[in-house]
């Protein structure tokens, strides 16, 4: 049993709403055995995951042990005891499902994950314990989890970022982590912001900078009038003595530009201590500050955006004793609570001995193998911080009113929106008297006022979201999601023309690149998750109009979290046999996530002629916007209902909301409908106006939108161009499966005067019978057909596709010598061109425009002098 491949869904899927990995698993020589079959595995399993006997399996608690029982296969074993390893891991995700790969011995495996670098080495843990178990060898599951805590422990993020992140999503903004440390995007275009654990949007490099040099820190707030120790920056240990000299009081010693307590001596009185302490700080810093020790309490105080928004005392790590234990063992007896972890990954931290613990104990008389007497508290640092082993206690609500304003200016002049000011007071209920600013922290941590040991818990977090978002800001850019079989790229490109008369700055994804102010900065074919990131993610943006196919939504689901409007064109036969959609069933569940993944008060933009579409929207359990290129019963009771829709009516393009016709425009007066001969683009125009409609355009920037956008090269490139080559008209589009050939061929018949001739191709991905349709259909609208070849083959033999064209075409009944099979591009462009008249149209349907575009090019200027004109053609509006 081996791991065959390893897919991870980040965002919304066609398996669940939550990140979840699709592991395909290659089972070998357990291929088509039952648990049933291995004596003791059942039991062994059973003793070795106890917690298995709790999972639910068949739509009841405890049932995955009768599907034991009875016998069930090892895929399915290997899902839930992988489900159970994330449990122990402290993820409890119960989402889970194992189903046949396709392929003799494969089997998918697919379950909500809780930490992506986890999900591989989660996999292989689970079946290297299966094997063990079947190989009755002694599974440790502890032993066997110890490297995966340690990952887990690298790759989650802090507790800090953690808690934003949360707060954002109970807020309802987006939330991404952008690589594998604590950067972290909230909300969506021109709205996003960024946080590196509690380093806010609006603190410079300059500000961080200043915080992170603790002499700049003291000198700018000294001008400011602000108490901070005296003390002077020094390079070795004689001039740190020299300084403490000078003090003339006990000194505290720190690397000038450390961080979390590391290299602090406090407190320190004699010329040995002094050069100890200089010593130690540099291993931490670069420069050495030598400076005034200050008697007090150790207080932090957290400053968000102009407010206070939380306090604590801070206590530095310690023992308490018991006249039993030694401090050591004291040390391993504290350490023992639950709420103690690693480095940051519980609300408290670890204790440890070391030199610095030594000397601390060495002023107190005491070493790690004293006995204190009972009560007595040995301090193991002199520093207070939580990162080495402190506590603290929340004391927020003792503020004094003066000390809030301080700490406020503090965080205002070093320039910070989120700070953490230290400060020694004798008592922070009272105003500042013998009391400090000791150091002043950019990026704070956050646990002691989320987790404190004693008094109320803050919210923090939430405050540091309502500071970047405040009441009444949004987070997030409005989004229009446009799936469908046919007709998304023109219906996101007319949406993207209405929004622009809205919005000053519009991102758009479609299979014809990635455009940003109507500027292309991605080609290609771009319409899954990672290209709606790119939208997403530009500061630009004002609004985003996203394509979505179904080989993004399988293979990466979802690049955005919710969509104020989602769009289904139509859904008819394309893509099956392909990525186990076989069905227009599987591809309704497909496109569906897309209207499944609405706001609550967001739209549905659904086609009311489509039984699929409107099963679709129906489950989306949002409002629908109907649309359609005719009236029937499904508008009219939509609107009885006082619902919106946008249909055909005679000639007039009808905007309609319960009883009220609001608005109508002539067909004839909206080009990319041909005076009205173009079905699938009148329907692709309802499906754009409703979508802006319901996303609150006026409805007369809608209507000018698509009175002034052309079915040309410029506004709907690749989409029925007309153009002129050398006398001849020449339509070109893109249309690839049965119901585009159809559209395109009935538009090009209408069009067209004299013959209609075809310059075809299908993509390799595709059935034989779809191959074979696609030509049958073909053979209904050409008179005369030359066959290419895309250059990407997808995996096909040269001609195996063109001879399955060519097989569709003869069985619908087109004359063999009416086809030619001319596999080059160039060579069919050319004898299509050859054999048109000026009364003949010729259709050429594309794989790259910009390829079929310059090879007409070419051969126009190849033609004779007087034929070299290519132009728009005067056909449009015919």
């Amino acid at each position: 049993m081996r791991v065959a491949e390893v897919l991870i869904l980040e965002g919304r899927n066609i398996y669940s709403h939550h990140p979840t990995a699709r592991v395909t698993v290659e089972l070998e020589d357990l291929c088509d055995k039952e648990s049933r079959e291995i004596t003791h595995f059942n039991a062994h399993l059973l003793k070795t995951l106890p917690g298995l006997a709790e999972h639910s399996c068949s739509g009841r608690q405890g049932g995955f042990v009768a599907r034991l029982q009875q016998g069930t296969y090892f895929g399915h074993i290997v899902e839930h005891v992988i489900l159970e390893l994330q449990t122990l891991l402290g993820y409890n995700k119960s989402f889970g499902k194992t189903r046949y790969a396709g392929k003799p011995g494969h089997y998918q495996i697919v379950f909500e994950y809780g930490l992506a670098p986890l999900v591989q080495p989660l996999v292989e843990l689970a079946i290297q314990v299966v094997k063990g178990l079947l190989n009755e060898q002694s599974v440790v599951i502890d032993v066997l989890l110890e490297d995966l805590r340690r990952r887990k422990a690298e790759a989650e993020l802090g507790p800090s970022t953690m808690a934003i992140v949360t707060a954002a999503k109970h807020r309802g903004i987006s939330v991404r982590r952008l690589g594998h440390e604590s950067l972290v995007q909230l909300g969506t275009g021109k709205h996003l912001r960024r946080v590196q654990a509690t380093l806010g949007p609006h603190s410079s490099c300059i500000a961080a900078d200043i915080a992170c040099d603790k002499s700049m820190t003291k000198l700018l707030l000294s001008r400011a009038g602000i108490p901070v120790p005296f003390g002077l920056t020094v390079s070795n240990p004689k001039e740190a003595v020299e300084a403490w000299r000078l003090i003339g009081r006990p000194v505290a010693i720190k690397p000038s530009d450390g961080n979390q307590g590391k290299g602090v001596s406090l407190n320190l009185d004699s010329p040995a201590e002094v050069e100890a302490a200089f010593e130690l700080a540099l291993r931490f810093g670069s420069k050495v500050i030598v400076e005034e020790y200050i008697k007090g309490k150790h207080y932090r105080l957290l400053v968000v955006g102009d407010r206070l928004v939380a306090a604590a005392e801070r206590i530095p790590a310690h023992v308490v004793g018991d006249g039993i234990h030694t401090i050591r063992e004291l040390v391993t007896i504290t350490n023992r609570d639950p709420l103690r972890g690693d480095k940051h990954e519980k609300p408290l931290t670890r204790m440890y001995l070391d030199d610095l613990s030594g000397t601390v104990l060495k002023k107190q008389g005491q070493n790690p193998e004293s006995v204190p007497s009972e009560g007595f508290l040995a301090y193991l640092r002199d520093s207070a911080n939580l990162s080495t082993g402190g506590t603290a206690s929340d004391v927020t609500d003792d503020v004094h009113h003066n000390i809030r304003s301080l700490a406020v200016r503090v965080a205002r002049i070093v320039g910070l929106d989120i700070a953490g000011i230290d400060m020694v007071l004798q008592d922070i209920s009272d105003p500042l008297v013998l009391g400090s600013v000791i150091e002043v922290n950019a990026a704070p941590g956050i646990r002691m006022h989320l987790y404190p040991s004693r008094g109320e818990c803050r919210d923090v977090a939430g405050a540091i979201v309502d500071m970047i978002y405040p009441a009444g800001h949004p987070s997030e850019i409005p989004v229009v999601a446009v799936t469908g079989t046919n007709g998304k790229t023109t219906t996101s490109r007319l949406i993207a023309a209405c929004l622009r008369r809205k919005y000053a700055h519009v991102g758009m994804a479609t299979s014809a690149g990635i455009y940003v102010d109507e500027q292309m900065v991605v080609s290609g074919d771009t319409t899954g998750p990672w290209s709606a990131n790119v939208v997403l993610s530009d500061p630009l943006v004002e609004a985003a109009v996203l394509e979505v196919a179904r080989g993004g939504i399988i293979r990466g689901g979802l690049g955005y979290d919710l969509a104020d409007v989602a769009v289904i064109t139509n859904i008819s036969a394309d893509h099956l046999g392909q990525d186990g959609v076989e069905t227009l069933e599987d591809l309704a569940r497909i496109k569906g996530l897309v209207t499944e993944a609405v706001r609550d008060n967001g739209y549905a933009v659904i086609n009311a002629t489509d039984p699929w579409c409107h099963r679709l929207g129906v489950e989306s359990k949002r409002s629908i916007v109907f649309f359609s290129s005719e009236s029937n019963d499904i508008i009219m009771q939509h609107l009885a209902c006082g619902g919106k829709a946008v249909y055909i009516l005679g000639n007039e393009l009808v905007f309609a909301e319960g009883s009220n016709v609001i608005k109508q425009i002539n067909i004839d007066d909206i080009p990319l409908t041909f005076r009205g001969i173009a079905k699938h683009n009148i329907e692709n125009c309802s499906a754009a106006a409703a979508a802006a409609w319901a996303l609150g355009m006026d409805l007369a920037e809608i209507e000018l939108t698509l009175k002034h956008f052309r079915p040309d090269l410029k506004s709907n490139p690749g989409r029925q161009n007309l153009i002129t080559v050398a006398g001849v008209n020449v339509m070109i589009d893109y249309g690839h499966n049965v119901a585009g050939i159809n559209a395109v061929g009935t538009l090009a018949k209408r069009l067209c005067r004299g013959q209609v001739i075809g310059v075809i191709c299908a993509p390799g991905d595709r059935t034989d019978v779809a191959i074979r349709s696609l030509g049958a259909t073909a053979s209904e609208f050409f008179d005369a057909v030359f066959i290419k070849e895309d250059e990407d083959l997808r995996g096909r033999r040269a001609g195996e596709v063109a001879n399955l064209i060519k097989d569709g075409l003869l069985t619908g009944g087109m004359a063999e010598d009416k086809v030619v099979v001319a596999l080059d591009e160039k060579s069919a462009l050319q004898q299509g061109l050859s054999l048109s008249s000026a009364q003949d149209l010729l259709v050429v349907f594309y794989e790259s425009l910009e390829h079929t575009l310059a090879l007409l090019t070419e051969l126009e200027q190849s033609l004779p002098a007087s034929q070299t004109q290519m132009v728009v053609a005067g056909v449009v509006g015919r």
